[in-house]
């Protein structure tokens, strides 16, 4: 079982940044995706970026390509996200999320959907005011 903890939302203008902090502990192996997650109210979770922890190789959502940047610690089994120019749009809970991964998995399919994903964090809140 993986364990991980959400830090660094908050409440910010349109145009402004902000940074999360995933921090993983438990059984994490070799290769793992770690992903983030967003849930509006009334809206499904849907995927914002993966990272797969072996290679550094990373996917985003469309909408956030080119505004938000995942990355990796992994020494200290940490995962950021990082986003600019934030939109009214991206207000939401923020989740991350892990799994084992593959290349497979992270090329062929899967790696969006939130149903592939064994391990959550309890979320972290963005709300970006207009």
């Amino acid at each position: 079982q993986v364990h991980l903890v959400e830090s660094g939302g908050g409440s910010v203008q349109a145009g402004g940044s902000l940074r999360l902090s995933c921090a993983a502990s438990g059984a994490t192996g070799y290769n793992m995706c770690m992903g983030w997650f967003r849930q509006a109210p009334g809206n499904e979770r849907a995927v914002v970026a993966v990272i797969m922890s072996a290679s550094g190789s990373t996917r985003y959502a469309d909408s956030v390509t080119g505004r938000f940047t995942i990355s990796q610690d992994n020494a200290k089994r940490t995962v950021f996200l990082r986003m600019n120019s934030l939109k009214p749009e991206d207000s939401a809970m923020y989740y991350c999320a892990a799994r084992p991964c593959s290349i497979h998995f992270f090329n062929e399919g899967g790696w969006d959907s939130s149903a592939a994903y064994a391990s959550w964090g309890q979320g972290t809140q963005v709300t970006v005011s207009s």
